[in-house]
This record gives C-alpha cells, sequence and structure tokens, in this order.
C-alpha cells in the first residue's frame, strides 16, 4: 500500500535543506514534535506554498504555478494533478480533521489524517489507511499549535511525538493561499463523493484556479479563497463509468452553480448565513467546471462555467 505520510517525509526532508531560500522557519517543541512555519513569523511565498499543497497531497500530485488571464483580469494560478486522486484528494488532502482544545482551534489537512482515520467514514469509503511510524499535518492558522496540541495529535496518530511533522500558514500569507488555491481538484473529486459516485471509478484528475490576492482581515481572505474555486476553478477527470446515464445525472449536479446560493461573492454569502457554514448550502462547496471524460464509452462532458463578472467583484 502507498504511504502519503512516508512521501510527505521526502518532501519535508527537501524543505528543511532549503528553510532559508523558502523563507520559512523550523524549531523542535519540548515533546520534540517539529513545526514549520510557512507564513505566520515568516514571509514564505509561493515556491514555500507548492511544497505545502504538495505534502498535503502525501507526494502522489503535483503542483505548477504560472500567471494566466482571466479576462481582461490576470491572475497567479496554480495548477494541480494526480493519478491516484482517491488516495491523495481524500485521503491526504482533504481538511477533514478538527484539531481543537480549550484554547485552539484549527483544520487539520494532509496524510497524518490517514494514521488517525479523520473522518472514519471518508476512509472506508475510499478503502484506505496509511500505516508510518512517522505523521505529517498541514493546519491552516495564523496561531502556533502549542506542546499540548501536538501531543494530541500524535496520539490519535498513534505514534511518537518526535515524529510528528506539523505545517502551518495563515490564509493571508501567500504560501497559505497557493495550497488554498490547489484544492481545486479536491473540492472538485469530494463534490463527486457527495453526490454518490463511485471513486473506484475516477482514474486521475487535473484541476486549475486563480492564487487569491491576499487580505488582511481573516474573513474576506476566507472568503476569497473560496471565490476563486467557485467561481473560476475548473477540473478535468478522466473515468471509467459503465453507466452513462448515472454518470451524467452527477455531473448535472457537480459544479458550484447548482446551488442556489451561487451567484454572490462567498464573503456576502457567509455574511448572510451570520457566519455559520451550516447555514450554507454544501452543494455550493465545488469548482466552477467540470470536464470529464469516460474512458468507458469515449465521450466528454463539459458541466458549469467560470464566472469572472462574480470573481471581479469579490477582489475589488
Amino acid at each position: 500500500m502507498i504511504s502519503v505520510n512516508k512521501g510527505a517525509i521526502r518532501l519535508i526532508q527537501e524543505v528543511l535543506k532549503k528553510k532559508e531560500e523558502l523563507n520559512i522557519d523550523f524549531k523542535e517543541l519540548h515533546n520534540k514534535a517539529k513545526l514549520i512555519d510557512m507564513g505566520i513569523k515568516v514571509k514564505g511565498g509561493y515556491e514555500a506554498g507548492k511544497y505545502l499543497a504538495e505534502i498535503c497531497m502525501g507526494g502522489l500530485g503535483k503542483v505548477n504555478l504560472f500567471l494566466q488571464s482571466y479576462g481582461d483580469l490576470s491572475l497567479p494560478s496554480v495548477s494541480v494533478y494526480s493519478d491516484y486522486p482517491s488516495i491523495a484528494l481524500l485521503g491526504s488532502q482533504f481538511a477533514g480533521w478538527r484539531i481543537a482544545t480549550k484554547d485552539y482551534f484549527a483544520m487539520g489537512s494532509g496524510p497524518a489524517r490517514a494514521l488517525s482515520l479523520k473522518p472514519k467514514e471518508l476512509y472506508e469509503k475510499i478503502k484506505y489507511k496509511d500505516s508510518s511510524d512517522e505523521a505529517v499535518l498541514v493546519l491552516e492558522g495564523d496561531k502556533e499549535p502549542t506542546n499540548d496540541v501536538l501531543s494530541l495529535i500524535a496520539e490519535e496518530c498513534n505514534i511518537d511525538a518526535s515524529k510528528l511533522y506539523v505545517l502551518i500558514a495563515p490564509t493571508s500569507s501567500v504560501a497559505g493561499s497557493v495550497q488554498i488555491s490547489s484544492r481545486v481538484l479536491e473540492a472538485g473529486l469530494h463534490k463527486l463523493s457527495e453526490l454518490n459516485m463511485d471513486l473506484s471509478k475516477v482514474l486521475c484528475g487535473l484541476g486549475k484556479a486563480p492564487i487569491a490576492p491576499l487580505h488582511p482581515k481573516f474573513a474576506q481572505a476566507m472568503g476569497r479563497t473560496n471565490d476563486v474555486i467557485l467561481y473560476a476553478g475548473e477540473v478535468y477527470f478522466t473515468v471509467d463509468y459503465d453507466d452513462e446515464e448515472e454518470l451524467k445525472s452527477i455531473l448535472e449536479r457537480a459544479p458550484s452553480s447548482a446551488s442556489s446560493f451561487f451567484g454572490k461573492p462567498f464573503y456576502q454569502i457567509f455574511k448572510e448565513a451570520n457566519f455559520d457554514f451550516y447555514k450554507i448550502d454544501p452543494l455550493l462547496f465545488a469548482p466552477a467546471k467540470y470536464i470529464v471524460n469516460n474512458k468507458r464509452s469515449g465521450k466528454t462532458y463539459n458541466y458549469g462555467s467560470i464566472r469572472i463578472d462574480i470573481l471581479k467583484n469579490s477582489l475589488a
């Protein structure tokens, strides 16, 4: 079985050798757990964000950065691909672990989830569990986790704290913004999972999205990082599906435009929901556009569309 944690450790070793040129910081806590700051007290940057995204996928996905024109708007952008979509995206990259103590909260993503099985039902669905004595977790946040928090994470992964690596970057950082946009493919596959697609039939995938320009306020920054995927994110999947009608029925409901909440910048939607995620239609959380090629029939389907007008409103 492929190990996403062992794959991530190989990338961590590269990161630590290049920490000065990546503008990041590394320290070991009292319990010997390792913490890598990618943007809280350091500058970080695009290359740090690229590593952060690839570590999130356990080394089973690749990320490239480029400048892209969206109508008359040009933005730094990211492309991401994986030949192991279920494991790399849902088994590793998906932000499915709530790290919560009385004085700390963050969403955890990355390979360590495959040891702690957070959430367990998702790992049962994709039939994957990792085996590793080392673990890597990525946190999105602007506050460093404490020694106790890292000990809790290690305990949940059933490893010694000295074998734990945690990377962290705020939403309002270059590295953080890069790694969030790099979730476009994961968002696309997760939506298909929520629509009950048989994920074993998804062979590989590629996606792209703009990298959200930074904003100093968390809520607005979070809104922008959602909007670049909701209104300008594109994904391409190759599948091997025998039921053509079922496939089309799923894809019709896949793009973000399938939600009645579609059409406004996410910050506005969030504000109207009294900043309560549970009041937002879950169908909204998906890329703007899906292109799916069915290897079985040779047909290619195209659903959804890019809405640069809404994105520009979000970035104004």
